[in-house]
């Protein structure tokens, strides 16, 4: 298997990339598009998917995002396409949050999720997806102090770390608010 490679991003498009290593072209579905430019230097960690009429691969841009991927597909009647477009869609931190919060509606408004495959997700993961750290590329220091302190908020209200994480994604949704309107969008977005 492929555990990881290193290379130059030598084209992309919206759910996909390939990583030139040496000479070779590594075609994969990869979740962060819109965060890579041509000629970068890159290290993804990745996912070979071997079924009867496919050879795919996974990237990720963190151990921590593959391993949810990996957890993910290890639930009855998912699989790795519709895994991969979670985390394009919703990211890391909202299914984190969906999961461990048992929010079945929100789950059920990402790509592929039905109400039967939401629940399912909810009764084999949740629990188990909370040492997560927050969002790759996104970590906490990176909000601005408004959201910062609306998380501490959650905190205190007993949230923990990984649903604070979450509602803060969806504060980032609407920028320049105050402490408390934060607070409230992170409440609102919690209690569903």
């Amino acid at each position: 298997m492929i555990a990881f490679i290193k290379g130059t991003v030598s084209s992309y498009g919206a759910d996909w990339i390939v990583v030139d290593n040496h000479g070779i072209g590594y075609l994969m579905a990869y979740p962060h598009t819109d965060r890579v430019r041509l000629q970068q230097e890159i290290s993804v960690h990745t996912y070979m998917h071997i079924s009867e009429n496919d050879v795919s691969l996974y990237g990720f841009e963190s151990m921590e995002e593959k391993d949810l991927f990996m957890r993910l597909i290890s639930v009855k009647g998912l699989g790795p396409k519709t895994a991969i477009n979670m985390l394009t869609k919703a990211g890391y931190e909202a299914i984190i949050g969906a999961v461990e919060t048992g929010n079945v509606a929100a789950l059920k408004k990402m790509p592929g999720i039905g109400a039967k495959s939401a629940s399912q997700i909810v009764l084999d993961l949740k629990g188990k997806l909370v040492a997560a750290p927050s969002a790759p590329g996104k970590p906490a220091e990176n909000y601005p102090p408004e959201i910062r302190d609306a998380m501490e908020g959650l905190k205190n209200l007993g949230y923990k770390q990984n649903e604070a994480s979450a509602a803060a994604k969806v504060m980032m949704e609407s920028p320049g608010l105050s402490t408390a309107e934060y607070l409230r969008i992170g409440l609102r977005f919690l209690s569903k």
